[in-house]
């Protein structure tokens, strides 16, 4: 039986700028502004999928900022919780290799996303789960004023750990600043999820297997999260709980590109597992297949409940 429940999705939103077809003009190149950022995208899929979501995001000054506005309220998303930063929005420009796999570059130097302060973060009911990700966790200068709230709060908590090395080059610095965001985690006795490429990068550091099994019984032995999620791209996702070890196959895509694959998964793990209530291998099954949804389409473009649900037959 579905509980419903506000999902409060904490995190960036930002611009992807993604190429286009060449314009035949050595002047000029073609670019997609598409609304993005792992957390908002997050947001989008759980509202699409039939939930109440508010997104929590310092929002900009600027005309890129009025389109993350519209495009968050077209899709049914809350953001009686967003603030109105007097910042411009952030971009990330995106590049695709042959398979349509991305990579960013970010412009996010005195930009709205990173801006918090501790008067602008909001008291949260008791009965709101709270989901945060991904580059707030470590881009200052408001990083720190966002980990001093969640510690002081103490409703169900889930983290998208999402590393980005071209943010923070320095994976040992980096490891120091997601770890705390670990512990918090384990304190609300709630969910981390990262890809076996973030914590691959973060293993010299961390001093956690890299093997996914492995990884999630340690993450939940080391830091007392009541879930833990490796995603493995093409060959699925692994999660532990205390049902134990579960791990799903990906569906086969017709690969367009992989932005968003992560957020939505997230966002199909989430519903199934902590408002639908379903067994750990059910919601990792629904997280991989709206995942690979969003594989056959341009950008982040999550899933309806009919869609994921037809996917799954």
């Amino acid at each position: 039986m579905r509980v419903m429940r506000r999902i409060v999705v904490c995190g960036e939103s930002l611009i992807d700028l993604v190429p286009t077809a060449p314009a035949g003009d050595t002047r000029a190149s073609g670019w997609r502004a598409l609304s993005a950022g792992g957390p908002m995208n997050t947001a989008i899929g759980l509202a699409r999928l039939g939930n109440p979501v508010e997104f929590l995001g310092r929002l900009g000054d600027d005309a890129f900022a009025g389109q993350l506005r519209r495009h968050l309220a077209a899709n049914g998303v809350g953001t009686a919780l967003a603030v109105d930063a007097p910042q411009p929005t952030s971009l990330a420009v995106v590049s695709l290799d042959e398979a349509g796999k991305a990579s960013y570059t970010f412009h996010f130097a005195g930009t709205a996303n990173f801006g918090w302060r501790a008067d602008e973060l909001p008291e949260l009911g008791a009965d709101d789960w709270l989901h945060v990700a991904s580059l707030v966790t470590v881009v200052g200068p408001g990083r720190t004023a966002l980990l001093d709230w969640v510690r002081a709060g103490s409703g169900p908590l889930s983290l998208d750990v999402n590393v980005r090395p071209t943010v923070l080059p320095d994976l040992a610095a980096y490891w120091a600043l997601v770890e705390p965001w670990l512990v918090a985690v384990g304190q609300r006795g709630g969910l981390v999820k990262g890809s076996d490429e973030d914590f691959e990068l973060l293993a010299g550091a961390s001093g956690l297997p890299t093997d996914p099994e492995a990884l999630v019984v340690a993450l939940r032995e080391r830091y007392g999260a009541t879930w833990a999620v490796v995603t493995r791209g093409p060959d699925g996702a692994v999660a532990a709980g205390p049902e134990g070890v579960a791990s799903v196959p990906s569906p086969s895509v017709a690969l367009v590109d992989t932005i968003g694959a992560g957020d939505t998964f997230m966002a199909g793990m989430l519903d199934a597992l902590v408002v639908a209530g379903l067994p750990l291998a059910d919601a990792l099954r629904r997280g991989a297949a709206a995942a690979a949804l969003v594989c056959e389409r341009e950008g982040a473009d999550p899933p309806t409940r009919a869609e994921l649900d037809a996917a799954l037959g």
